[in-house]
């Protein structure tokens, strides 16, 4: 009977644990994405933070989403329609969500002077200069260094930088400190600890991993892109402890947008 009595415990721990991770999951999903979720695992601002270990998995749905639309598209278009096609893709599932923070750190660093300035103009919901011609010259960027690839290697490119990008982004929220006392992103003012991390760093580069053992794309170009997409991350995050002292959501949208494009661009090079 102990015996029994125990073994039930633990499944029933089981079933709670792979629930929980399911919301956790479902969270990121909603608050990340336009996606539709099952309402009846509910929603609580608290599962925000935990949820974060599972943006690349997010990233993973977006990427095969818009890698699908690619393929279907290179098949009666040429690859620049289809490579626009595929980001307008990208754009409605997320709802422009990491381009909107883009934008708005572009605003706020290119226009602040100091750093409540800066705070407060990233507050602000309306695209100044600074925000409209830095996400038109990202966009145009993506745009075309995906075009410039050869079409078997776009999807894979999207498979791979979608989750990494938001790993990097991710990495702000374990290594540096929330720079508001309130906002979007104040649920984010716990750091993400290093279990959270490995976790989310496990589930980013899983493709990539997978790619490489396939004899899909090299190991040079992989290196390259995650290299060049970490430096940006590392630089955009200096800049961000220079100036506010830390991060806000605009800044995790950012190194997002801008590490997915650093990673293209070192594929490309190779």
């Amino acid at each position: 009977m102990p015996d029994r009595l125990s073994g039930s415990g633990i499944g029933v721990r089981l079933v709670r644990g792979t629930t929980w991770q399911l919301r956790l999951f479902f969270t990121a999903l909603q608050f990340y994405t336009r996606l539709p979720v099952p309402r009846r695992l509910g929603f609580e601002e608290s599962w925000l933070q935990p949820a974060v270990r599972y943006l690349p998995l997010v990233g993973w749905i977006v990427a095969a989403l818009c890698a699908a639309i690619y393929r279907l598209a290179i098949i009666v278009w040429p690859p620049a329609i289809a490579v626009l096609l595929s980001v307008a893709c990208g754009l409605l599932l997320t709802g422009a969500l990491h381009e909107d923070g883009f934008a708005d750190m572009c605003d706020g660093f290119g226009g602040g002077a100091n750093r409540q300035r800066v705070l407060d103009i990233m507050k602000d919901s309306r695209i100044g200069v600074y925000g409209a011609i830095g996400i038109g010259l990202l966009l145009a960027l993506k745009c075309v260094a995906l075009a410039s690839m050869p079409s078997p290697l776009v999807p894979l490119a999207l498979l791979v930088a979608h989750p990494a990008s938001r790993l990097f982004a991710a990495s702000l929220t374990w290594r540096l400190d929330y720079a508001r006392s309130e906002g979007k992103a104040a649920f984010l003012s716990r750091r993400m600890t290093g279990g959270e991390f490995s976790f989310a760093a496990l589930t980013a580069f899983a493709p990539a991993c997978l790619m490489l053992a396939s004899g899909l794309v090299s190991w040079k170009s992989l290196a390259t892109g995650t290299f060049l997409a970490a430096l940006v991350c590392v630089l955009l995050a200096r800049l961000f402890l220079r100036r506010i002292g830390g991060y806000t959501g605009d800044c995790l949208g950012a190194v997002q947008q801008a590490t997915e494009v650093g990673f293209y661009l070192g594929l490309l090079a190779c």
